[in-house]
């Protein structure tokens, strides 16, 4: 195992402390292992807090910041933080107006988020909303999850949402904004390689050189089956055929493309495979409105990428083009 880390034990909150110098618009809670917006909480807004397994860098911490989350807990790597954290991140952003949680759908994160809810309306009666993404349509229950997996769509919730709160939108709203979001995003992804987690030093799965995984999950776990690696083109047609078919994406404002890394696949690949996105896209009869390009969801140093559709109108874009300011995403400020 080659890695630049100190400790595997420590990798989580060396990171942090990076973080912390890197970023000092944000505050970081290193007992409890939240990232917190510089200025949370925000009079009168609604506060968005997300969180999960380190490793999957940016999300979450990269995307605190105004237009965006206003706090992230981290977990141990691939693993959910922990009741005690998402109560720490949901009282630090309580300014009065309710918290939304956007959970990612896998036991442990929604079991856990479900728990800091309930501590945290029991101690202070806050409004505590969670919205639960799960958009992956490779399979339908997996290692982590029942039901669908929660994926790409994660991080444009988390963009949406967040511009809805502020624009000082109630929760009700605000949530009904996360919610449509899920609705009507899809997503697949597929691996060339393994990750390998820093506590286990060693690949999580084994992967012919000649082989690739379709519909792998971001924590390696399996996908609908293996096939041998094919060029991008090809890629881009297997990954968008069962994403097309779960949900019509034709007509209305378009959709918001987004081409997302596992970590390990350069952006001159990613570029690769978004132009043969929109070549399929435009045989389908599906106008792009939108478009996001990088690794933004990862699942450490794996190779590979995911696509996600969003369907779009109006409100959505104007939400997506509304200002955002975090350490990974950045516009219109």
């Amino acid at each position: 195992m080659k890695k630049l880390i100190n400790d595997p034990a420590d990798v989580v909150d060396d990171a942090l402390r990076g973080m912390a110098a890197a970023h000092p618009e944000l505050r970081i809670d290193p007992e409890h292992r939240v990232v917190f917006r510089g200025d949370a909480p925000v009079a009168g807004k609604v506060g968005l807090v997300s969180g999960g397994g380190s490793g999957h860098e940016p999300l979450h911490g990269g995307f605190v910041g105004l237009g965006m989350l206003d706090a992230a807990c981290a977990g141990e790597v691939f693993t959910s933080p922990v009741p005690d954290q998402m109560v720490a991140a949901t009282q630090g952003v309580d300014a009065g107006a309710g918290v939304l949680h956007i959970v990612k759908n896998y036991t442990g994160d929604v079991m856990n988020f479900e728990m800091a809810a309930e501590l945290v309306a029991a101690e202070s009666g806050t409004e505590v909303v969670s919205v639960v993404t799960d958009d992956d349509v490779a399979v339908q229950d997996s290692l982590y999850t029942a039901g669908r997996r929660g994926v790409g769509v994660t991080v444009l919730v988390e963009k949406l949402a967040g511009a809805a709160a502020e624009q000082g939108r109630p929760l009700a709203e605000v949530a009904e904004v996360a919610r449509r979001v899920n609705g009507q995003g899809r997503s697949m992804g597929m691996a060339l390689t393994s990750c390998t987690v820093p506590s286990a030093g060693k690949p999580t799965f084994d992967l012919p050189a000649d082989e690739m995984e379709l519909g792998v999950g971001i924590h390696g776990e399996p996908g609908r089956r293996r096939v041998p690696v094919a060029p991008a083109r090809e890629v881009a047609e297997m990954l968008l055929e069962p994403v097309l078919a779960d949900l019509d994406f034709t007509g209305g404002d378009g959709v918001l493309a987004f081409v997302n890394g596992m970590g390990g696949t350069p952006l001159l690949e990613l570029y690769v495979v978004y132009a043969e996105v929109q070549a399929v896209l435009a045989k389908a009869g599906v106008t792009v409105a939108r478009s996001l390009v990088g690794s933004y969801m990862t699942s450490l140093e794996m190779a590979g990428c995911s696509i996600t559709l969003l369907k779009v109108d109006d409100e959505l874009i104007r939400l997506w083009d509304a200002p955002v300011r975090t350490p990974a995403l950045r516009w219109g400020v």
